[in-house]
Parts: C-alpha cells; sequence; structure tokens
C-alpha cells in the first residue's frame, strides 16, 4: 500500500499544530522531523507537541544521526514519543555526515565506516532497549553498560525503524533489519558537510536495491521501501518544468522523471509514477518536504480513493 509521509522543521508554535492537524486532514501516513543538532528543531519536542493535536498520523524523526546521539537516550526519547501519542511513534536513524554535529559535541567526525559501524550498533541497541532487553555494548564506536529502558515502556510491540542510506553497507545491514529501508539518492557529500551529490540514475538505484535485496534474503517480511522526494511540482507540463533540474544534475529530462527522487507532472501523471515506481523499484513509501503539502493533499485523496478500489497497482541535496 502506498505512503506518503511529510517532512517538517517548526518555526513557531501556531504554525507547527496547524500544520500537524492539516498534514493528519490531508491524509499523510506520518509527520517527520530533521534531526541536525545545532540547526533544526528538537524533532522528539516538535513531534510531542504534534502528537497532542493528532490522533492517528504517525511521528518520527527522519532520520536521527546516530553519530551525535546515545543509544539510552535516544531509547528514552522514542519511548517517550510513542507513550504520548498513543502508539504512534517512529525512529529513523542515519549514519550522519555533517561535521559540525560532531564538533558541537567534542568530537570528530569518524570515516564512513566508523561512522557506519556506529549506526549499526546504535540502532541494534535502540532496538533491543525498546525491546525491553538489558544492553552492554563496548566497542570503538559505542559505548553502553547494563542499560535498561525500565520506563516509560513503549506502546507498541515493535516501534517501525527506517535507516536512510546510500551506504552499500547500510543498506545491505537495513535490508536484513529495518522495517523501512529510506532510500536518499544521497552520493558523495559536498565540502559544506550537508549537501550531496545524487545517484539518482537507473543503474544506481539498481545498485542500491541489489544491496538491500542481498540483505533482505532469508527474511520473511522484506522491508518496505521509501523514496526521499527532493521536488515536487505539480504542472501542466512536466518537461519544462524538469529542464533545469535536469540539465544542472546531467541528466535527461527522461531520466529525472523517471527517478523516485522527484514528483514532477499532473496530477494524474504523478500518480502514474508512483506507481510505476513500486512497479520498477518496489518502492510504496515516499516522504516529501513541506512545500509538497498543499500540492499533493488532492493526489493524496485520489491516491486512496484508487487504492480502496483496488486501481493503483552534482546537484546539492538536503536530507
Amino acid at each position: 500500500m502506498t505512503a506518503i509521509s511529510l517532512q517538517a522543521n517548526p518555526s513557531d508554535a501556531g504554525s507547527w499544530l496547524q500544520l500537524a492537524r492539516k498534514c493528519e486532514t490531508a491524509g499523510f501516513d506520518a509527520l517527520l522531523v530533521p534531526d541536525h543538532p545545532g540547526s533544526a528543531a528538537s524533532p522528539f519536542v516538535a513531534l510531542a507537541a504534534a502528537a497532542a493535536v493528532t490522533s492517528a498520523i504517525g511521528l518520527g524523526s527522519y532520520v536521527s544521526n546516530a553519530g551525535v546521539r546515545e543509544p539510552m537516550l535516544l531509547a528514552a526519547d522514542v519511548a517517550t514519543l510513542d507513550v504520548v501519542s498513543g502508539g504512534r511513534a517512529r525512529l529513523g536513524l542515519g549514519a550522519g555526515h555533517t561535521p559540525a554535529e560532531w564538533e558541537a559535541i567534542g568530537r570528530h567526525r569518524p570515516d564512513v565506516a566508523g561512522r557506519v559501524r556506529r549506526c549499526t550498533a546504535v540502532a541494534e541497541a535502540v532496538r533491543a532497549l525498546l525491546d525491553g532487553a538489558e544492553v552492554s555494548v563496548d566497542i570503538s564506536e559505542v559505548t553502553a553498560r547494563a542499560a535498561r529502558l525500565t520506563g516509560p515502556r513503549p506502546v507498541q510491540d515493535r516501534v517501525p525503524l527506517t535507516v536512510g542510506t546510500g551506504n552499500s553497507h547500510l543498506l545491505r545491514w537495513a535490508g536484513g533489519n529495518a522495517d523501512v529501508v529510506g532510500l536518499t539518492g544521497f552520493g558523495r557529500t559536498l565540502p559544506d558537510g550537508h549537501q550531496h551529490q545524487t545517484r539518482w540514475r537507473r543503474d544506481e538505484i539498481e545498485a542500491q536495491l541489489r544491496q538491500v535485496a542481498v540483505g533482505a534474503h532469508g527474511r520473511d517480511d522484506p522491508p518496505q521501501l521509501e523514496a526521499l522526494v527532493q521536488k515536487v511540482i505539480v504542472t501542466d507540463d512536466a518537461e519544462a518544468d524538469a529542464a533545469g533540474m535536469s540539465a544542472a544534475l546531467g541528466m535527461t529530462v527522461a531520466e529525472l522523471l523517471a527517478t523516485p527522487f522527484v514528483l514532477i507532472g499532473t496530477e494524474s501523471e504523478i500518480l502514474s509514477a508512483i506507481a510505476e515506481h513500486e512497479r520498477r523499484w518496489g518502492v510504496t513509501r515516499f516522504v516529501v518536504r513541506e512545500d509538497a503539502l498543499d500540492p499533493l493533499t488532492p493526489v493524496i485523496g485520489q491516491l486512496s480513493r484508487r487504492l480502496r478500489g483496488g486501481a493503483l497497482g552534482g546537484v546539492p541535496l538536503e536530507d
């Protein structure tokens, strides 16, 4: 079943609570908050506020930086959010890439391998803590000694875990362990530490999906696949609106419109693209930015009706 979630960041109380209500009313699957300490809101505080004015929509970080978040504190935040939302918390994790976030807490950003090792160790520890286990970890990247989350305990038996990544090792780990694999489309991090080259071409996407499949081999229930959508434009002339972006990326317009990382076209064309992404890639989940809320609301309405009727089968990137 196709699901579209909204990633947003609060700037003031009134507009944030209004957005949360509007997001739920429009039919989005979840409201998600990015996690960049120092340059973005605390996701769990923002989501707890959103929980108070909603009743059904999922709530989660997208994604928490495992490099600067300690397992015990992260597990407590997620469990508390699950309690105050009545069982709607989601956990999103990534390896992190922004050097300033490490420097701000007195750490140097590890190399890619070190960040991946820490991310998998943090994910395993947080999942175990949420499940009620005692956790001890003693590796160079993470240390925890007899940690146990005795309270509050999550409402859900299993808080869904999304791992957002483009790294081959993490894609394999997520294939074997996550509930959702978040395909970011990110390539190499650019010198500013925040933005990225793209991996949006068909062969690049297929290479990432092969890694997920290797990790998922033997699972009874493989993870769902989710794409982080960088651009949503509802337009009568998709080719014209995609031309500038495709040129900057060094892709043809057709190549750009075929990726799951943009949704550009009429409402009908976007619905067709969503169906094609499921057919071609197995992608059934999408995360879009706040500016896509109004343009996609009619699309989500149509999508819901079609699903009920069974009719639906480097440019810098922000994380």
